[in-house]
């Protein structure tokens, strides 16, 4: 066979983990901060690798609390007006946050919203690995 599937052949597909994707960016995040916090302190701006790190783990807890709704919203314990209501809540809560942290320390701060988008770029690229893995021809 050529790798090509026959319409008979039953599909085979492994979601990806969403908890197992979380830890692993989560696990990555604390090294890269890490990392962000030597380089930054040898530079002279600790705060900004400190902030970085914050920026990742605001958005671990923001991923953690979207993995909660969708599960509770799934399962039907919550109703669809409350979820939307509660992803508003917890993106605007978000951005508050970084906001005003990125603006109380300026110009330090805007390491916040590096922290966040890296963190969302690990859980990205998490997400996204196994899948072109699985659409990968076999041999």
């Amino acid at each position: 066979m050529t790798g090509v599937q026959s319409p008979l052949e039953p599909m085979v597909y492994t979601p990806v983990s969403a908890v197992a994707n979380l830890r692993r960016a989560v696990r990555i995040s604390v090294l890269l901060s890490i990392v962000a916090i030597v380089v930054s302190a040898l530079v002279g701006h600790p705060l900004a690798g400190i902030l970085g790190a914050v920026g990742m783990a605001l958005g671990a807890g923001n991923n953690w609390v979207l993995q909660k709704s969708v599960i509770a919203r799934a399962t039907g314990g919550v109703s669809k007006g409350k979820f939307n209501g509660s992803v508003m809540m917890r993106l605007g809560g978000t951005t508050v946050i970084a906001v005003v942290v990125g603006l109380i320390f300026r110009p330090d701060g805007l390491a916040i919203f590096i922290g966040l988008a890296l963190f969302q770029a690990l859980m990205l690229v998490g997400a996204a690995l196994p899948l072109f893995r699985s659409l990968r021809p076999t041999p």
